[in-house]
């Protein structure tokens, strides 16, 4: 999944995003990766709410769940968005079924995912 990401916003022109700070942003990334699973016809929750905090995007697959959550590194440390679903317990919500917690951190420099973790939940 990490190379075709990487792929997938290595096509998205130059001039996208000269002049603007769009990439500055993470709802910017978040919703390049919504259109992506949505356009697949997945199950797809953005900003899915829970007792502490919201989950940027959640995708379900049945009988499993997928957590995302996406940070600008320029603007947050290097291996927050993963440590963010952990320490808020977002996965509580899906228990019962498998959940996968993905981070994903995008650069607005290099205009591309530069951080990539996940981990399985029991």
């Amino acid at each position: 999944m990490q190379r075709a990401f990487h792929a997938f916003f290595a096509s998205i022109p130059h001039d996208w995003h000269r002049c603007n700070d769009i990439a500055d942003y993470e709802g910017y990334w978040a919703s390049i990766v919504y259109c992506y699973f949505a356009a697949l016809g997945l199950t797809v929750i953005p900003e899915d709410v829970t007792d502490h905090g919201r989950i940027d995007l959640t995708i379900l697959w049945p009988g499993r769940a997928y957590l995302l959550e996406f940070k600008v590194v320029e603007l947050s440390e290097p291996g927050q968005a993963l440590v963010q679903i952990e320490a808020r317990g977002y996965h509580q919500k899906y228990a019962g079924q498998p959940v996968t917690l993905i981070g994903m951190e995008f650069s607005r420099a290099e205009r591309n995912p530069v951080g990539f973790e996940w981990r399985r939940m029991p």
